[in-house]
């Protein structure tokens, strides 16, 4: 009869070798995701170098913002970041919406029910005029 002293060494190693593929797995899906955003990100960004600059008459119809708060523990203190990202929809002549992001101080400026000319370039706001 011999003396056990736990889990036996092919048990502790199965153990080590399955948090090892984990972890494995766990990284590259991470990575993973952070590339496939990244590539989504560029081709958007270049969609838009690439599409025309257009100057149509728009009316906004709709405002919406979204904030994110992110916390962050580190050293024994908490530390928090919120960022807002802005929101204007238009509407167009032919009854066609679109939903472009801005930043505060463009967005602060339009309101409901301003009729003028959009300016913007594939999904890139580029400003507003109103008339």
């Amino acid at each position: 009869m011999g003396f056990s002293y736990g889990m036996g060494f092919n048990q502790g190693f199965r153990m080590f070798h399955l948090f090892g593929t984990l972890f494995t797995l766990m990284f590259v899906l991470v990575f993973g995701i952070f590339i496939v955003m990244a590539v989504k990100g560029i081709r958007q960004w270049n969609r838009n170098n690439h599409s025309p600059r257009l100057t149509v008459p728009a009316t906004v119809v709709a405002r919406r913002t979204n904030i994110t708060r992110r916390h962050h523990h580190g050293a024994g203190s908490l530390h928090h970041h919120t960022s807002t990202t802005y929101y204007v929809t238009f509407q167009v002549d032919s009854g066609d919406r679109m939903e472009l992001s801005m930043d505060g101080a463009e967005y602060g400026l339009l309101v409901e029910g301003d009729r003028g000319q959009l300016t913007f370039q594939g999904t890139r706001y580029l400003g507003f005029e109103r008339v």
